[in-house]
């Protein structure tokens, strides 16, 4: 018994098995993820002449995944140039990134979560971020940045702001349909639509409108996935840059997205970027799953301070809330303005515009899919909880409904959907304009 106890310490523990890599490129941050059957251990330093980050992973051996690391990362990647790995010593595996710029990495173990098993995330932020108002001007990937943030500009320089663009809304042209978006008596859809549109708060408001648009989901976080394998992350996408298309091409209005591609973003920094652009409006864009394939139409949600309309509604909720979870959040970071962001209690006002946004783009939508739900429903979403941004979450479709998934990867029906949210947009902003700039400052 001895002997065999001598044999068992003079090898070491088994190595922890990695079961994938991942590479997310974005140009807010790159991020890297190792996905092992347990808790990796590791240090990392930096190396300058040229920029390197090292890292090493303790407990496991070169396999097939770490192999495979290299080739994941793509030509385009603003902040990893190459991707080295060797075996360092016994059971310790070096990954040295060969850096483009300077990096500020934020690197967290993530515990299981959704379909994931233990990660560990290298998160790569560039070292000198470009300034945040003179980054939205510059880009020319998104017109928004240019029409709208010389006001932010302006005034942070301490320059008086620049005229704005005038606003010309109108209501959306009355139709009767024989039916209401509710399912209620006919012709009270006509009644709502013909309705003359109010200046809502007082004098008329001559500015642009600006519009942010979040795909939910991305990079780690798929969101919920159809039958036929369809990820929620790519149609949400796939619809909000139609619909972004579609505002931009509304000589008074702007959309900016607060996704642009595969990556993740984490709840609080969708609020946060609203905000930075001082958006006027926040449209957050998903489609529904459900245990039943059967389950179908479109639904609007809105922020509940107090509780959800609906056991369906908290569900929904707690689903898309726990995004930061599977996406991946470092939540060992504190940072207090986001936190304020989140913890602001003047909400009353904005839900009840939020409220007025939904049944506009819920009207909308019905002439596209049937309803789910005839009203707005509301439940505490993390996302929509910017104290001044009448804020909207849409379950475009049940992508869990065979025949909605199918619909969904459409592109036709995308414009579709898109169009009714543009609608909806519209017949609010009619009868409720948005307030001028200096008076939104001045609040």
């Amino acid at each position: 018994m001895l002997f065999a106890g001598v044999l068992l310490a003079a090898y070491p523990a088994l190595a922890a098995q990695v079961l994938a890599t991942r590479v997310w490129p974005a140009q807010e941050y790159t991020r890297v993820t190792i996905e092992s059957a347990q808790a990796l251990k590791h240090q990392f330093f930096f190396l300058a002449d040229p920029d390197r980050l090292v890292v090493d992973l303790e407990g496991v051996d070169l396999d097939a995944e770490l192999k495979a690391l290299p080739d994941r990362v793509g030509p385009d990647d603003p902040y990893i140039k190459a991707v080295r790995v060797a075996v360092n010593r016994p059971h310790v595996v070096r990954v040295v990134f060969d850096l483009r710029v300077e990096v500020k990495p934020s690197i967290f173990p993530l515990a299981p979560a959704g379909e994931y098993r233990h990660r560990l995330v290298l998160d790569l932020y560039p070292a000198k971020p470009a300034d945040p108002l003179l980054a939205l001007v510059q880009p020319p990937t998104d017109p928004i940045r240019e029409m709208s943030q010389a006001p932010l500009l302006e005034a942070a320089l301490g320059v008086p702001p620049s005229p704005l663009p005038v606003v010309k809304l109108t209501p959306a042209a009355a139709k009767d349909d024989g039916k209401d978006a509710r399912g209620g008596p006919p012709g009270d859809a006509a009644k709502d639509r013909a309705k003359p549109a109010p200046v809502a708060r007082g004098a008329k408001v001559d500015r642009l409108v600006i519009v942010a648009i979040d795909a939910g989901h991305g990079g780690e976080d798929s969101g919920a996935r159809g039958r036929r394998g369809t990820n929620e992350k790519n149609v949400t996408l796939a619809i909000a840059r139609r619909l972004k298309a579609q505002l931009d091409q509304e000589p008074n209005m702007r959309a900016v997205l607060i996704r642009d591609g595969d990556y993740f973003v984490p709840l609080a920094q969708r609020v946060a970027k609203a905000r930075r652009v001082q958006a006027d409006l926040f449209v957050s864009i998903h489609a529904d799953a459900w245990v039943r394939p059967d389950a179908r139409g479109s639904s609007v949600f809105a922020l509940s301070e107090r509780g959800a309309t609906s056991t369906a509604a908290r569900l929904v909720a707690q689903r898309e809330n726990e995004s930061d979870l599977i996406g991946g959040v470092n939540f060992g970071v504190k940072d207090p303005v986001l936190a304020r962001t989140l913890l602001d209690l003047s909400l009353t006002a904005t839900i009840s515009d939020s409220l007025k946004l939904g049944k506009a783009v819920l009207t909308e939508l019905g002439d596209v899919n049937p309803l789910h739900k005839g009203s707005v429903e509301q439940a505490g979403f993390a996302v929509l909880k910017a104290p001044d941004i009448p804020s909207i979450l849409v379950e475009t479709a049940f992508i869990s409904n065979p025949d909605e998934e199918k619909r969904l990867k459409d592109s036709a029906y995308q414009d579709r959907i898109a169009t009714a949210i543009l609608g909806g947009i519209k017949r609010y902003l009619s009868q409720n304009p948005p307030l001028a700039r200096s008076r939104v400052a001045s609040n």
